[in-house]
């Protein structure tokens, strides 16, 4: 075994910082795991000049990436800058230097994981991203071995705590999305552009990356289909609440007659679902296999801490596999290529809030359409605003389309009867 074995981190923000910090912490317990001192021997980040929450040498800083890339001393090499470039030619470079890799980078790993954990794979060196999902929560690990014997059939997750924490507090307070988004800002749990969190970019690459694994296929995540929560209101989550569901930014993946069916969208989920109480910033993945059923991993998604006890995590491991000279035995595990299902091709319930004229038969005539689209109706909820002489309808559909349900929401707004098609909601029972 290695009495020390080196360390360099790419990027001093918030999760190298929760790193380093739990490195130095909990060395003397982490060494006597591993049976080595896990030494942090270079620091590249472009401000070297910042304070830092985290107490170090900083005579190891530096601005330049190369300096750990080409340290033949340094064995695992740690990405936290994000973004794909140029963290992807860094990451390959350290790799063909003979460096093993940690990573939390999931815009890279979702677009342009495969040839990077390929080349690892080759060259029988560890590539491991814990921390590109879930924060704290482990999720990759269970996935790729805990879960190994397992045909997986659905990944369902609360896998964003930004947009998580801004629909709790429309939910529990009754807070316009404007109100609750300048919350989360202020408190520091939303970016000043939040259009990542938000329009659901963010939780599309993460559910592309627990698919791949889960179905054992590449997925192209410009397939994945994501829509955001800007358009919610206030009105649409009291009407959830009402109706025995709250509303939930979902990532969901599941397996449909051999194709993937990948989507992020905002959801109803019945208020009993494992899902409905993960709240505020955290996240909550729910996976069913075919032999061990439901399970749940639950945790804070995001933070220096958590987020750093992910990288840590597979920084142990690897020096682990380093000392036994195992390494390089995870690799990519895309095997197949996989179609994916068109989204007018997933079926699922639907609910449907609109203003419309308050007079007789124009239920009916809105029924009419629906049924000649073949979209059944589980409920019809409505409420008399008192306003120009309109009602306020919400309808519950059941299972159907998505294609026929768009077809026949199209045919309904154009009918003089109906002032506005105000929001619809996928439901998820």
């Amino acid at each position: 075994m290695k009495p020390t074995i080196n360390i360099g981190i790419i990027g001093l923000g918030i999760v190298g910082c929760g790193a380093l910090k739990i490195l130095q912490e909990n060395k003397n317990e982490i060494a006597l795991k591993v049976g080595s001192e896990l030494r942090v021997k270079r620091i590249a980040d472009l401000d070297i000049e910042r304070e830092r929450p985290v107490e170090f040498d900083r005579s190891i800083l530096t601005t330049d990436a190369y300096e750990i890339i080409n340290d033949p001393e340094i064995d695992i090499v740690v990405e936290l800058i994000g973004g794909v470039k140029p963290a992807g030619k860094f990451i390959m470079d350290a790799i063909k230097n003979g460096k093993h890799i940690v990573t939390a980078n999931k815009a890279l790993i979702a677009q342009e994981g495969h040839p990077l954990l390929e080349e690892a794979g080759n060259r029988k060196q560890d590539f491991f991203f814990e921390a590109s999902v879930g924060g704290g929560i482990p999720i990759i690990r269970p996935l790729k071995i805990c879960l190994a014997g397992n045909k997986i059939e659905q990944v369902i997750g609360i896998v964003n705590g930004t947009t998580n924490y801004i629909l709790t507090r429309m939910s529990q307070d009754g807070q316009d999305f404007s109100d609750a988004l300048a919350e989360a800002q202020r408190l520091g749990y939303a970016e000043a552009d939040p259009t990542n969190d938000v329009e659901g970019f963010d939780a599309a690459y993460k559910i592309s990356i627990l698919a791949s694994i889960a179905f054992t296929s590449r997925v192209d995540v410009k397939g994945v289909y994501h829509e955001g929560i800007t358009k919610l209101t206030k009105r649409d989550t009291a009407y959830a609440r009402d109706l025995g569901y709250c509303v939930k930014l979902l990532a969901i993946a599941k397996r449909n007659n051999g194709a993937m069916e990948i989507r992020v969208h905002p959801a109803f989920i019945p208020q009993t679902h494992p899902l409905a109480s993960v709240n505020d910033v955290y996240n909550g993945i729910f996976v069913k296999g075919n032999a061990v059923g439901d399970v749940m991993f639950y945790g804070q998604g995001a933070g220096a801490m958590a987020a750093g006890s992910a990288v840590v995590g597979d920084i142990i491991d690897i020096a682990r596999n380093i000392n036994c000279g195992a390494t390089g035995r995870i690799s990519c595990t895309c095997f197949e290529n996989k179609a994916m299902l068109s989204m007018d091709d997933v079926v699922t319930k639907y609910y449907i809030r609109m203003q419309t004229a308050d007079r007789p038969k124009v239920l009916a005539s809105i029924a009419n359409i629906f049924g000649d689209n073949d979209v059944s109706i589980a409920s019809v909820l409505q409420k008399t605003r008192g306003h120009n002489g309109e009602a306020e309808i919400v309808w519950i559909t059941h299972e159907v389309k998505e294609k026929n349900f768009r077809t026949a929401l199209a045919a309904i707004e154009k009918l003089p009867v109906v002032a506005q098609v105000s929001n619809w909601i996928r439901v998820e029972d």
